[in-house]
């Protein structure tokens, strides 16, 4: 399979840099992972610290993998022992081809908690803290708040796919998370949308269009006005009744 040829690669390719762990998170940790369409979201512990030579070898390094097969969608932050344990510090990330600083967010660290899948080294409780359900319920509902919402003015974006199938089902996994404390895949987060009275035409294709079905869906100018419709209040109203 590609994905594990490029996982494969690239685990040898960070052998000088010595890994502690290397872990998998999101869609390949979770085992919702769609081949050619979901990223490979990846956490990798180096010994540190990553001092300006050692961040241009490891851009060499991604670039190196440009001519494997999915390797655009390889996305790895690198931690170190010392800055690991700090949710919001922003360490070194390759994604989208290109350098990054971003934090491991409460989020991410759950996943990796519960179901992070261990490719090389020690599993992520030796290096990072577990995530209280308070701190996990307050960051995805100010995700929803400070992030999401204001997008909703920008009519644009909206009539991209990726806005649209990522705006829906964060916002479905976000409620669950505030309301229950768990995270959930996004696979059942479609589904839980339905419940949530999203747009049907607009869940339905999303969901042929990740999970490869044939079909005709609405147009993108009409996609974008449901969702901005629907998200815009419920949001609205996720944040307003958060406790």
């Amino acid at each position: 399979m590609p994905t594990e040829a490029l996982l494969a690669r690239f685990l040898d390719d960070l052998t000088p840099f010595r890994p502690l762990a290397v872990w998998a998170h999101g869609s390949l940790g979770g085992g919702d992972y769609q081949e050619g369409r979901s990223d490979l979201d990846l956490i990798a512990v180096l010994p540190g610290p990553l001092i300006p030579a050692a961040v241009r070898r490891l851009i060499v390094l991604h670039q190196r993998l440009r001519a494997e097969p999915l390797a655009g969608k390889l996305h790895c932050s690198y931690l170190t022992p010392r800055t690991a344990t700090d949710p919001a510090r922003s360490h070194m990330t390759w994604a989208h081809d290109e350098v990054r600083r971003r934090p491991v967010t409460p989020v991410t660290r759950r996943e990796l908690h519960e179901f992070g899948r261990v490719l090389h080294g020690v599993p992520p409780a030796t290096y990072l803290p577990p995530v209280p359900d308070r701190e996990l319920r307050d960051f995805v509902v100010a995700d929803q708040r400070d992030t999401w919402r204001p997008t909703l003015d920008m009519e644009r974006l909206w009539k991209q796919d990726i806005w649209v199938d990522l705006g829906l089902l964060t916002f479905a996994r976000a409620t669950v998370t505030a309301r229950e404390g768990r995270l959930i895949s996004k696979r059942q987060a479609l589904t839980e949308l339905h419940a949530l009275g999203a747009p049907g035409e607009v869940v339905e294709d999303v969901t042929r269009r990740r999970y490869g079905e044939q079909g005709p869906g609405p147009s993108p100018d009409r996609r974008a006005r449901l969702t901005r419709a629907y998200l815009g209040p419920a949001i609205d109203a996720l944040v307003a009744g958060y406790r």
